[in-house]
């Protein structure tokens, strides 16, 4: 995991540094910066592969074609098994497989990359230049346009901002080249037809649910460094860690984390999770005016004043700060809300064919909820956070999926499909828990709720056209660390405040 910036053309090597440093959160092992022709790149580095060689920005033989690299290519080594015949590597990094393949295969050649990522690679030879965002958007990535048409790519708007008040978000499964301009290479649609819900049998789909999931977890365990897992308590992350703990249980046992306030169901269930499981747990029980100290710098970090996403992101922050202390990488239960319907307003589409289209929506919208949450939070405190939930495979598996099995009643509960699937990988107390939004089992919820009310009055509110007292409060903060109009419209939002 790091930060990139990117400019098409040369500019202050102070400024480059300046804007590193506003970027240093995201990569504290090591920074580097390259001029080449008209390109001007940077990079700061948390090194999770190759720890001793994979410094960036990294460049071909010739030294005339050069990458900056956020995330992880979990292919890479089958990638790298492919090229060897015709290809030397240098460095032991995962980012080096995405320049290699771009030499062979030019830009189409993204579509053969299994990870999260964003990259710019500056090509000398042709004098061109190519980015790309991963399929989903699980790791951000901005740009510009400045007065004199030149472009600046960053890892988060405030790499942007140093160089132009245009910023816009780079969208999800593209790439961009000057000769092309965005070109989608992999989207998740939906089929023109459903499958027939007879043409499945129940105890195959469960089969393939749980091998596809366990596939995702082990994949996401790609790391030279300690990987562990947030454990909420709730059923996505205590399937995560149960799932993690079976893949590790031969090797070590997993460190897990959990945050909350004082009597916090969270942090009860998440115990009883680990005693279960056998994790070597961890926990922190924050105060009311921890809280509202955080909320600031969690804006800041988050880039967004969303009211569901920043109550949400309160505790992922204190988690994340909780778990830098002892990993470096963790995994994470974002997504199978999503792909097995679990949010309280899906159990009231009761049409299949719409609740289908309505899971692909909200699917290709994490890009900047969900994910940027997790993203943001976890490397202000420099970890990186890992989605198993969605993997492409899977994604492809559940979703192909009749929508009327993911239907909840009264007599079904939600992801009624996901809980079968992992039946005696937790007691049914727990595997059967009823869910709870993050912040509301984590007791951020009413704090911060409460304090939004004593901040701004009823006549603020309304003057300010704004939904809630807690969004009028986070706008403001927001305002006063970008006050640009730009970053208005890179704010996604929930249905729900």
């Amino acid at each position: 995991m790091c930060g990139i910036i990117a400019v098409t053309k040369e500019v202050p090597k102070e400024k480059m540094t300046r804007v590193l440093d506003k970027l240093y959160h995201r990569g504290p092992d090591e920074g580097g910066q390259l001029v080449r022709g008209n390109f001007h790149i940077g990079h700061r580095r948390l090194s999770i592969v190759g720890l001793n060689d994979g410094i960036q920005p990294i460049s071909n033989e010739a030294k005339n074609v050069h990458i900056v690299c956020n995330g992880e290519i979990y292919n890479y080594l089958t990638l790298k098994k492919d090229l060897q015949t015709t290809e030397t590597f240098h460095t032991h990094s995962d980012s080096e497989a995405v320049l290699k393949v771009y030499e062979k295969e030019g830009p189409q050649g993204v579509e053969k990359l299994d990870g999260m990522f964003a990259f710019f690679l500056a090509d000398e030879t042709n004098n061109t230049f190519m980015a790309a965002r991963d399929t989903l958007g699980i790791k951000p990535l901005y740009y510009g346009k400045m007065t004199d048409g030149s472009m600046v790519f960053s890892s988060e708007l405030k790499g942007i901002y140093e160089f132009t008040n245009d910023a816009k978000e780079f969208p999800q499964g593209h790439y961009y080249t000057p000769e092309t301009g965005f070109k989608a290479y992999r989207t998740i649609e939906a089929g023109q037809e459903p499958v027939p819900a007879e043409n499945f049998k129940e105890h195959e789909v469960l089969e393939g649910i749980r091998n596809k999931l366990t596939d995702a977890v082990r994949k996401r365990f790609m790391a030279d460094v300690e990987v562990g897992v947030l454990l909420s308590g709730g059923l996505d992350s205590s399937l995560i860690s149960a799932i993690g703990q079976r893949i590790k249980r031969q090797d070590q046992p997993l460190h897990s984390f959990c945050v909350g306030n004082e009597g916090s169901p969270d942090l009860q269930a998440a115990r009883e999770v680990a005693d279960y499981i056998g994790t070597i747990h961890h926990e922190y029980v924050y105060t009311k005016d921890e809280l509202v100290e955080a909320l600031p710098k969690v804006i800041y970090y988050l880039e967004s004043y969303d009211p569901s996403l920043v109550r949400s992101a309160i505790p992922t922050y204190f988690v994340s700060k909780l778990a830098s202390d002892y990993v470096k990488v963790i995994l994470s239960g974002e997504g199978a809300d999503e792909l097995f319907s679990g949010y309280a307003y899906l159990q009231e589409i009761q049409n299949p064919v719409e609740l289908n289209k309505e899971l692909y929506r909200i699917v290709n919208s994490l890009h900047n909820i969900n994910l940027q949450r997790l993203d943001r939070m976890s490397m202000a405190h420099s970890l990186e956070g890992r989605v198993p939930f969605l993997d492409l495979e899977l994604i492809d598996y559940v979703l192909s999926l009749p929508a009327e099995w993911k239907l909840s009643s009264d007599e079904s509960m939600e992801k009624t499909l996901l809980r079968k699937a992992f039946n005696g990988y937790l007691p049914d107390s727990l595997l059967w828990r009823k869910k709870a939004e993050f912040s509301e089992g984590s007791g951020a919820l009413d704090v911060l709720e409460t304090y939004a009310n004593e901040q701004v009055s009823d006549q603020e509110l309304q003057e300010s056209g704004l939904r809630s007292k807690q969004e009028h409060l986070y706008y403001h903060i927001f305002k006063e660390h970008y006050p640009h109009k730009s970053a208005l419209d890179t704010v996604g939002q929930w249905a729900v405040i």
